[in-house]
Formats: structure tokens, C-alpha cells, sequence
């Protein structure tokens, strides 16, 4: 066991190094190298900011507050993790995307595992105020060849911008479902067009946007998850351009429109989940034979998009890739364990 150097006559300069001595009392490599860097931007946090004990104390309350309005059907804390940029940056780290390949984004906080399985063409919103959007979609690989079998899960807000969990009188799941890619690896379902929102910003996390002069507003879009044996999990968005109205501010319930391309808040992301390969158009129903086998009306609202699966194995050696590629540069000695950087320890 490793001695600590003394855990008398603590001070600003040796508190941290005494901690990683005590901390690395732990059997578990990844742990330990993740504690330890975590104690080291902390501490420096601290030293760097000349952090007071009422600022601390105020970071601690707020954090048990992000804590307590947390459930079942509100994540607070994947929230926090979302508007600090912290969700999307660790998708990018763990899930690198090759060229050609569909990118992730975050998940947010409203994804359930109460969705249905669906078959091709069914209605997953049943909300009669949205306007009727059929979606059309394919699934390939990175060279092309079609993906069958695939479990898509998919879900969206209904008109007024609000998820199905959010409805306390709710009877069941809306607005979700689980597909399946067929033999040549296409995929369609009859929706809503989706709106713009505000993440919920009664809580905690709304008010750190209000100190940081933020709004908490969503652009339009409809989740993806995407599961294959052999493929590298995908969670993503497709995010919509549509005319839209003017928010209406006298609301206090979630604000809904629908937006143009240039609308702010498409590169305004209150969580930062826009990419602009997943930004799409859409379009109509033109032609009289595509509506009568799809089942919808001519100039119904159309979503196409042609998704990209990485195979697991391409991803993994990505991931590691760029892992060396960063220690490299921060002037690391490491080592991998379940394809993991530890630190190389003679």
C-alpha cells in the first residue's frame, strides 16, 4: 500500500497530491486514472478561481437541487449534462463517426423504454393538431450494402412541444415507437411534424440558463436510436427546417413553432445537439402514386433522409485511434485495458 506523504499540515500546494496518494489505493485501473484526473481539475478549479466557501456551498446546493426534481420521467442531471456541453462531447469521444457515416448527438432526457414495436407505415403520433408528416428512410453501411433487421427507435414531442411523459393524465406511450428496417433496408412510419421547444426550465437547470442569459429553446426534430448486431450503436436527430410563426411569449405553458433554416435557434441549440449533416428539408408529396401507396394526401409534409451505420469493429479501432492520437498530444505514456487508456505505470 502506498503511504501518503502526510495527511497533517494540509495546504493549497499538497492537498491534491495527498488525495491521488490515498485514491490510488484502488484495484480498479480506470477508476483510479478517472478519479485522478477528476481530483486534478477540481482542485485546480479551486485554486485557479480562488473558489470561496459560499460559491462551493451555493455549487453543492445546486447540485442536490438538480438531485431532488429528478425522476422516473425527468432527468434533471442528463439535462445539466446536456446544456454544459458535456453529453455531446462524450458521444463524439466514445462513438467516432468515419466519413460518410451518420453522426450522433445526445439523447436527452425524455427517451422511455416504454415504445411499442411498429410496423412499416404505422402512426406513431396520434395527436390531431399536429400536421401529418410521412417519413421515409433507408439503412445502409458504410459501403453501401442495405441493413435488414435493424430496431429503430424513434420518438418526437407532439404540437405543443411536449413528450408523452410530460401528460400527467397519459394512458400510454405517443409520439415513440420501435421499427424494424425491412430486407433492403428501409424504414417509414406516418408522424407529426415536429416543433421547436424549451427544454423544462422550471427547475434547477433553467435557472442556471437564466443566470447565464440563455434561453432554453429547442430547434425541431424527431430521435433516432438505431441497434444492429455488429454495428456500433447510433443515437441521433434529424433536425427540421419548416415555415414558421412567431413564439407566442404570453404563453407560460412550452412554447411550440416551426422554423425557417435561418431561424436562431438552429445554431442555438440549448444542448448543443446540431450538426449540419443532420439538418433537413422538408419537402412534399408531389406525385399522386407516392401518396396513394404510402396511404397520405398530395403535398403531405415528407422526411427523407439516408441513415449510415459504422460496423463495431471499425468503430472500436476509431475510438482507439483517436485515444492515442490525444494522449499523444497531451504527453502521456498509456496503456489500454478493455480498450480504455490507463496510465503506463513502470
Amino acid at each position: 500500500m502506498a503511504t501518503p506523504i502526510s495527511l497533517k499540515d494540509l495546504t493549497v500546494d499538497n492537498i491534491t497530491e495527498n488525495v491521488h496518494v490515498i485514491n490510488s489505493q484502488c484495484s480498479n485501473l480506470r477508476i483510479k486514472y478517472i478519479l485522478e484526473r477528476t481530483v486534478t481539475h477540481l482542485h485546480d478549479l479551486a485554486r485557479e478561481t480562488r473558489l470561496t466557501t459560499d460559491e462551493w456551498m451555493a455549487a453543492i446546493q445546486f447540485l442536490t437541487r438538480v438531485g431532488q426534481i429528478s425522476s422516473d420521467v425527468r432527468q434533471e442531471f442528463i439535462l445539466l449534462s446536456d446544456v454544459l456541453g458535456l453529453s455531446l462531447l462524450v458521444d463524439s469521444i466514445d462513438h467516432p463517426k468515419p466519413k460518410g457515416s451518420t453522426e450522433g448527438t445526445v439523447l436527452g432526457p425524455f427517451h422511455t423504454h416504454e415504445a411499442h414495436d411498429a410496423i412499416a407505415g404505422s402512426l406513431i403520433s396520434h395527436d390531431p393538431d399536429g400536421e401529418p408528416l410521412l417519413v421515409l428512410c433507408t439503412l445502409k453501411d458504410t459501403n453501401g450494402q442495405p441493413i435488414s433487421g435493424a430496431k429503430i427507435d424513434t420518438w418526437e414531442t407532439d404540437s405543443k412541444g411536449f413528450y408523452d411523459v410530460q401528460h400527467q393524465d397519459r394512458s400510454g406511450p405517443d409520439g415513440r415507437a420501435i421499427l424494424t428496417s425491412d430486407e433492403i433496408g428501409n424504414f417509414w412510419f406516418k408522424a407529426i411534424v415536429p416543433v421547436p421547444y424549451p427544454i423544462p426550465h422550471d427547475g434547477p437547470v433553467g435557472q442556471l440558463l437564466n443566470v447565464l442569459n440563455r434561453h432554453p429553446y429547442r430547434p425541431g426534430h424527431m430521435h433516432f436510436i438505431f441497434k444492429k448486431d455488429g454495428y456500433d450503436p447510433l443515437v441521433t436527430q434529424v433536425y427540421l427546417n419548416a415555415q414558421t410563426p412567431e413564439y407566442d411569449h404570453k404563453l407560460t405553458c412550452i412554447y411550440s413553432a416551426l422554423y425557417l433554416k435561418d431561424d436562431p435557434y438552429e445554431s442555438a441549440d440549448a444542448v448543443f445537439g446540431v450538426k449540419d449533416s443532420l439538418v433537413v428539408q422538408i419537402k412534399k408529396v408531389e406525385d399522386e402514386e407516392m401518396a396513394k401507396k404510402y396511404g397520405v394526401k398530395l403535398r403531405s409534409a415528407l422526411l427523407t433522409y439516408d441513415f449510415v451505420l459504422v460496423k463495431e469493429q471499425a468503430a472500436a479501432e476509431l475510438r482507439r485511434q483517436k485515444a492515442e492520437e490525444a494522449m499523444a498530444k497531451l504527453g502521456r505514456k498509456i496503456r489500454f485495458i478493455d480498450d480504455l487508456p490507463v496510465p503506463d505505470v513502470d
